[in-house]
């Protein structure tokens, strides 16, 4: 069957919908680091909207090592679908990405496009910005001291924008703006800073200096679920298209983007395309890192020991479905500061969205970076709980279930996928699901601030619910 591309665009079947402009007459205003499957569902369909109005604003997308997508999308000249999983699902071609390099083997085309670029966006995961526990610029991490000795030729996100922020600096040109689509809190700002910090690092005040007050990192928030690709989705597009497209994307109908109101003359396109524009980016945030994605992390970890494969299965578990609720409306919800965002009517849209019998997330691969994303997504909300006087004991039992995830591979020589995938298995070998177990865990100061780590209180609920998902007895934690 002949490839989806521009010579083929005009084949594809009856009822899919296709780019509503002129592809041709569109030209590179983004640069997006980190294109994976949550990228092109998701900012990438929003640029989508901006086009027809906004020429200027396509997307070059810039893998930061690997070749697959380059090389699945390249001979599709960027095109690819994106499928909306609903009871009536929807089948689409996005045309927003004009071009696909790996900066590893074009630096000199990437910087040439940074040079370009009005917005940078980036999905790196939490791992790709290479901070320290406190949400600082590690300097020690392998990617950074690379960067920071052949500063032309970076491998970290850090590294590429401080270089391509230079080199506009030189040309006494304005600084790109740089959008962070990544779970953490206060993205931006921390970008900003580690940015900033790898400028001074390398010897260079006056760019830290220029890049502080001059560029703009917003905060931002994104949501929409999105599972992986998969062969019965490639089927599925294939037939729809009446083409082969080498890598479509899939996600839920919703979709959100929240981002801090510091776009300038592009912020009326992005209001246009859907984009909240808002004044403060932290309610939405912080709802959405400790409300959802807190609640995927505690059905993949728990529902992976009771023996499902995805959130909807894990939903259809009447006890653990229970028991997440539970935790979002007594436990997180304590933890959201009052901002414009009804709480317990996401909460209830949150459930809905977890059982819509169209998607299929799997729970391992929500699973991975566990060591990164669970500071963000449950230790800072447990925390806090502690700090005021709170229980923290249903919060406890996504961390232990995680710790017996990374016992139970380790001793089943199953891969890890984090990180930290060395370490965890050097302690999950160590563990025997025994009470010392926990403490093994806690050591690890990449995942637990020593002071939290300290507290009796946590450690209490820890061991208390590490014991009964070690005794084969997982099923006692869900009536907390």
């Amino acid at each position: 069957m002949r490839r989806l591309s521009d010579a083929t665009l005009g084949d594809v079947r009856p009822g899919v919908l296709t780019p509503a402009y002129d592809r041709a007459a569109t030209r590179m205003g983004i640069v997006h680091f980190g294109p994976g499957a949550f990228h092109r569902a998701h900012q990438a369909a929003y640029v989508e909207r901006m086009l027809a109005t906004r020429p200027d604003l396509a997307i070059c997308a810039v893998s930061l090592r690997t070749p697959d997508l380059r090389d699945a999308l390249a001979p599709q000249d960027g095109l690819y679908a994106l499928a909306e999983r609903e009871a009536e699902p929807s089948l689409r071609v996005i045309g927003a990405i004009r071009q696909v390099l790996v900066a590893a083997e074009a630096p000199a085309v990437v910087l040439a496009r940074l040079i370009q670029a009005r917005i940078v966006t980036a999905t790196v995961t939490e791992k790709g910005y290479a901070l320290t526990p406190a949400g600082d610029l590690d300097l020690d991490h392998p990617d950074i001291r690379h960067d920071l000795e052949t500063p032309r030729r970076p491998v970290s996100l850090v590294g590429w924008l401080a270089e391509g922020l230079r080199n506009l600096k030189v040309a006494g040109l304005q600084p790109f703006t740089t959008i962070s689509c990544d779970n953490l809190s206060g993205n931006g700002a921390k970008l900003g800073r580690a940015v900033a910090r790898f400028a001074e690092a390398r010897g260079d005040h006056d760019l830290a200096v220029w890049i502080a007050d001059r560029a703009a990192f917003p905060n931002s928030m994104v949501d929409s679920i999105t599972p992986a690709t998969d062969a019965a989705l490639r089927a599925e597009v294939e037939a729809a298209l009446g083409l082969t497209d080498a890598w479509p994307v899939q996600r839920e109908r919703f979709m959100q983007w929240v981002v801090e109101d510091r776009l300038g003359a592009d912020a009326e396109a992005f209001a246009a395309a859907g984009v909240t524009l808002a004044r403060d980016v932290a309610p939405f945030e912080r709802a959405k890192l400790r409300l959802l994605n807190g609640a995927h992390s505690t059905l993949a970890y728990l529902g992976l020991r009771l023996g499902h494969a995805t959130v909807r299965d894990a939903m259809s578990d009447a006890s653990l479905a229970a028991f997440v609720e539970r935790m979002m409306r007594q436990d997180i919800a304590a933890s959201l500061a009052p901002g414009g965002l009804d709480v317990p009517a996401y909460i209830g849209d949150l459930l809905a969205r977890f059982r819509n019998p169209a998607i299929e997330h799997r729970l391992a691969q929500i699973a991975w970076d566990g060591s990164q994303k669970l500071r963000f997504r449950l230790l800072e909300t447990i925390a806090e709980a502690l700090t005021a006087g709170r229980p923290v004991d249903r919060l406890a039992v996504p961390m232990a279930a995680w710790m017996d995830f990374v016992r139970r591979a380790a001793r089943e020589g199953r891969p890890i996928t984090d990180p930290l995938a060395a370490t965890l298995e050097t302690v999950g070998r160590g563990c025997d699901g025994g009470p010392a177990d926990v403490g093994r865990f806690l050591v690890l100061d990449a995942v637990f601030p020593p002071d939290l780590a300290g507290d009796p209180r946590l450690r209490h609920a820890l061991g208390r619910a590490y014991a009964a998902l070690a005794d084969r007895s997982p099923e006692t934690v869900l009536s907390l």
